[in-house]
């Protein structure tokens, strides 16, 4: 019998009955989306330290400050690092030069592009008879509240198509008068909430009625433009309050509102509630009926019903969150961490897991980002002495990388999209699709097997200095072939000669000569247990925090290179040794995959649900990364989630526990091995 889909999602519908400042809900559909409160919008903006901004965010709404000094990169002292033959500059040095390091850093920011909230409330205290319903099924939140012995009944919905917000409010009576909505607009700032709330005069907000019923914002902050399109019901009006503050109001007991954004004038008013609801109900129905679902309520295990929540509201955040058209930044279209930029070796966490759910398309879309950054990349690769292209790690929009002690010298991302091309051609997208990868893929291979360096004394090719690895807390002039990303090099190049044996082309000569010479995995003295580097004696010691990234060498491949009996014990090394509050939300999945690889599918399950801080799912879906306060949201973990669940239950085939307490039931997942 097929599995019920719309019982299965809506049975994990959020369903809040008070305020809850660390579980704010949103709408959104990947290129914008809106977090709001218990009312339904953003009437109680959050103060404590560690809760969730509610912000209203798209793709294209960024800002960078005015300075009397036009920014520029290349003004930046790059700090030299030794190579065998030459030296290579880095922006990893901030000393002397603090100013430049922090703006290069903090410019452009993600911006806040409104908040629309009531505006007759003081705290949430003055409220009660909380009931806020958000249907996953449909996308659509519906929040009922009791203020002054009247009861308000809000829709907030967001276009699946649009930039656009639309809401129908409902009083039960008008005693105590009319009853306004605040759309106030802040100055930007690279904070969390993306908000400056305290420069008035550093904006412009200049509003046009155009119709009866439709008005126009014009917004400007320093280079800055956008426009807000407000189409009101009949009988409603906005009207200016103050410099960035406009009322709506309405004369009777309902009010229907539509909110558009858009940087370039939009010759048709914005759809109607009604047309919105409609379109916002198809495209969920489509979303959950066109893609896999696992169904986990036959089980036995206590556990089951906790992780098929996981399971159904990450795949709604990742939806609005994380399947635009730019790679996601950490915390999505939610709030801003590091200043709303996105860091490219999280991309795979937060979007490949859409193929394996049946929607190559949703990580299709941030794809063209990277053929419009080739010409940077490759400078970026031309710079350093080497050839093809080098993705940035923690990029803006045009695809420059921002200055940091540790990011520019990362590497791991190199070669994520040669892993999100081969995962497109497993699934079976279209050839014309590939096609439009190619460039990529040769790209990214001509830079790793000139990034590697050749070890004369040990007649083999080497990831050396500067590097650090994902495991971040290594010295870069102390690491020397990082288990990992030594694994996932071998697997790059030797997936990107496949592709160039698939396209009928010449295979170079330098990417067979590395690949059938790189390092052998680091491994102890006495060869029991992989290290994270091999310089690294001390891996379950003085280094067992943060990612244990050795382990992930088995984790998104089967890596050749790995000795699954080496890479067993060293899951237990790091079982028995490793800091686990001081790892992130991905590291429980992946580990989990790593376990389930080995056949270890106790151990996968235990991991991917292993209670610790830093692997909290709140009741609205998100991984907080406690106590980091900078992250009550942690979207990788999500997405991270989802690809371990893709690959035990659908592709990878490398299952659950047998052990009766695991009943899974499962729809339409799409085989791939990787």
């Amino acid at each position: 019998m097929p599995i019920d889909r719309k019982a299965l999602v809506q049975r994990h519908n959020p369903h809040l009955t008070a305020y809850d400042l660390d579980a704010p809900l949103s709408v959104g559909n990947g290129e914008f989306a809106y977090t709001f409160d218990c009312t339904g919008l953003q009437t109680f903006l959050p103060t404590t330290i560690g809760s969730t901004p509610l912000c209203t965010m798209s793709q294209w709404g960024f800002h960078s400050y005015a300075y009397e000094e036009k920014l520029d990169q290349s003004n930046l002292a790059k700090e030299l690092f030794p190579l065998q033959d030459r030296t290579i500059g880095y922006m990893t040095e901030e000393k002397n030069q603090e100013a430049l390091f922090e703006r290069l850093r903090i410019n452009p920011h993600r911006l806040n592009l409104a908040r629309l909230g009531f505006d007759f409330l003081q705290d949430p205290s003055h409220i009660h008879g909380i009931d806020q319903i958000l249907d996953l099924y449909k996308g659509i939140a519906e929040s009922s509240f009791v203020y002054e012995n009247r009861t308000f009944h809000v829709e907030t919905i967001c276009h699946p198509s649009m930039d656009q917000l639309s809401l129908n409010i409902e009083t039960s009576s008008l005693e105590k008068g009319d009853w306004d909505l605040l759309l106030s607009f802040p100055y930007g700032s690279h904070l969390i909430d993306a908000s400056n709330w305290h420069a008035e005069e550093k904006h412009r907000s200049h509003l046009e009625k155009i119709s009866p019923s439709l008005y126009r914002i014009e917004r400007s902050l320093d280079d800055t433009r956008y426009l807000v399109d407000v189409l009101l019901s009949e009988d409603a009006r906005l009207e200016q309050k103050g410099a960035h503050v406009f009322a709506i109001s309405s004369p009777t007991k309902d009010l229907q509102i539509c909110i558009r954004f858009s940087q370039t004038v939009e010759d048709v008013p914005p759809p109607s509630f009604e047309a919105t609801k409609k379109a916002s109900q198809k495209a969920w129905e489509h979303f959950w009926q066109t893609s896999a679902c696992v169904d986990f309520s036959k089980s036995t295990d206590l556990r089951a019903f906790e992780l098929e929540r996981r399971v159904i509201l990450s795949r709604y955040l990742t939806a609005i969150q994380c399947s635009g058209s730019l790679p996601p930044q950490e915390t999505g279209l939610t709030c801003n961490s590091w200043y709303g930029k996105f860091h490219l070796e999280m991309h795979l966490l937060h979007a490949a897991h859409f193929p394996l759910w049946g929607q190559p398309q949703l990580l299709q879309r941030s794809l063209g980002w990277y053929q419009k950054i080739l010409v940077s990349a490759r400078k970026r690769a031309e710079e350093q002495g080497y050839a093809g292209v080098r993705w940035p790690k923690m990029s803006d929009v045009k695809g420059n990388d921002s200055p940091s002690s540790i990011g520019p010298l990362l590497c791991w991302q190199q070669v994520h999209p040669i892993y999100y091309a081969e995962l497109l051609r497993k699934v079976g997208v279209s050839a014309h699709d590939l096609e439009a990868m190619k460039e990529i893929v040769f790209g990214t291979a001509d830079f790793m097997a000139d990034y590697v360096q050749w070890d004369e004394l040990g007649q083999r090719y080497v990831l050396g200095r500067p590097l650090i690895p994902a495991q971040e807390n290594h010295h870069p002039m102390d690491v020397l072939n990082p288990t990992f990303e030594l694994a996932y090099w071998q697997w790059g190049l030797e997936t990107a000669i496949a592709w160039k044996k698939r396209f009928h082309e010449e295979v170079p000569t330098k990417w067979n000569h590395v690949a059938q010479n790189l390092a052998m995995l680091p491994v102890s003295s006495d060869r029991s247990v992989y290290l994270a580097h091999e310089r690294c004696a001390d891996t379950y010691t003085t280094f067992s925090t943060d990612h244990p990234s050795l382990l992930f060498a088995y984790a998104l491949f089967p890596s050749k290179k790995v000795d699954p009996s080496i890479m067993s014990a060293s899951l237990d090394a790091v079982l028995a040794s490793w800091d686990f509050d001081g790892m992130w939300g991905w590291d429980f999945p992946l580990m989990a995959m790593t376990a389930a690889r080995l056949g270890r599918r106790k151990d996968a399950i235990d991991l991917l649900l292993m209670d610790k801080k830093k692997n909290t799912y709140r009741s609205n879906g998100h991984n907080a990364q406690l106590p980091n306060t900078s992250l009550p949201l942690y979207l990788p973990g999500n997405g991270a989630l989802l690809l371990c669940i893709a690959m035990m239950v659908g592709g990878g085939g490398i299952g659950f526990p047998d052990d009766g307490g695991w009943v899974v039931e499962s729809e339409d997942f799409i085989g791939c091995e990787m």
